[in-house]
């Protein structure tokens, strides 16, 4: 069963916020709205246009699962799934038991680091529990996996299994003089917390739980969760959201270093991008770029964004309404 996942590139733009971390993720699905970045020439084209206007370029290269698409160009890199002692011909996640999955993964990640400037690079690893419970009939599956695990003293336990393999991509970035940025479930199942770096929150539920457990950890915070663009809110649902608003210390606090509006490709594609992505993006943006006691009221928003999308028509750019009304220009003349 596939789940590939390909986030292209995240936004992040820093114009002396409130955190110093925002961005944009978009995920590659079946549409083609979304830029897909082919050769190492594109890439440095992306990343030059992104600097000349204040972004900043991260990859993300999602592992161990969302990841069949790698075994294509490389050969043994992904498990081999068995029915009983016959391989099926099938393959599951990235196969953490072979050296040489460490050593196309350093070679990977030096050639990406070498490319992207940035300090930070995304290594993925999250839906641990579809993931998992995947990875579990592949890896459990594969006969000299099992093998693997008994003799890393890991019995039957395949978070121990994962973790083993995200510790070692980690320390690679770290060897690289990057800075790592991994999905929560990382921080739910990996053996040794001290390693990580930055966790990035994004499941539902009491998210900002969530944000207290890993700031009290002392690791810092990127919230994605409550900003889901392509889910059917309306723009105020996303500006009320404040990732400061859990229960923790000063220090705590400190920790949480912005927010990511998130746009997956399920219900998106080239037919609503922009107007689902606008005003919502706006109103995530305003939050994490202003103060807090700046924008703590919808009813001062409300113009604010409104101008906005009014100028974003203007453009070209076909955003949605924020509620009933029109813009002046579309009367001017009349």
């Amino acid at each position: 069963m596939a789940y590939n996942k390909f986030n292209v590139f995240h936004w992040h733009i820093v114009d002396d916020p409130s955190f110093p971390f925002q961005s944009l993720t978009g995920k590659y699905w079946k549409g083609t709205f979304i830029l897909t970045i082919l050769l190492l020439s594109d890439v440095r084209k992306v990343i030059s246009y992104a600097r000349m206007r204040g972004i900043r370029v991260l990859p993300e290269f999602d592992s161990p699962g969302h990841t069949k698409s790698w075994g294509q160009g490389q050969p043994d890199l992904l498990t081999p799934c068995y029915t009983g002692n016959t391989p099926t011909g099938s393959v599951g996640p990235v196969n953490p038991a072979l050296p040489s999955t460490y050593k196309f993964m350093w070679a990977l990640l030096k050639e990406v680091t070498s490319v992207f400037p940035d300090s930070y690079i995304h290594l993925g690893g999250d839906e641990a529990n579809k993931i998992s419970d995947t990875n579990q009939s592949f890896w459990k599956s594969n006969p000299d996996i099992r093998t693997f695990m008994q003799k890393m003293g890991f019995g039957t336990d395949f978070a121990k299994l994962e973790g083993f393999y995200i510790e070692n991509i980690v320390n690679i970035t770290s060897a690289l003089n990057k800075t790592s940025i991994v999905w929560q479930e990382v921080f739910d199942n990996h053996i040794q917390r001290s390693s990580l770096s930055v966790v990035e929150v994004w499941k539902a539920g009491c998210y900002l739980c969530k944000v207290r457990k890993v700031t009290k950890a002392r690791l810092r915070v990127i919230l994605a969760a409550p900003w889901y663009l392509d889910q059917p809110h309306n723009w105020a649902h996303y500006y009320n959201v404040w990732p400061l608003a859990f229960k923790g210390t000063e220090e705590q606090k400190k920790l949480v270093i912005g927010g990511e509006a998130c746009m997956w490709g399920e219900y998106v594609d080239a037919s609503n991008l922009a107007p689902r992505l606008w005003p919502r993006a706006s109103a995530t943006a305003e939050r994490l770029w202003s103060d807090e006691n700046q924008t703590n009221s919808l009813d001062k928003a409300f113009p604010r964004l409104n101008e906005f999308r009014c100028r974003l028509l203007r453009r070209g750019i076909q955003a949605e309404p924020l509620s009933v009304g029109h813009c002046k220009y579309e009367y001017e003349g009349i």
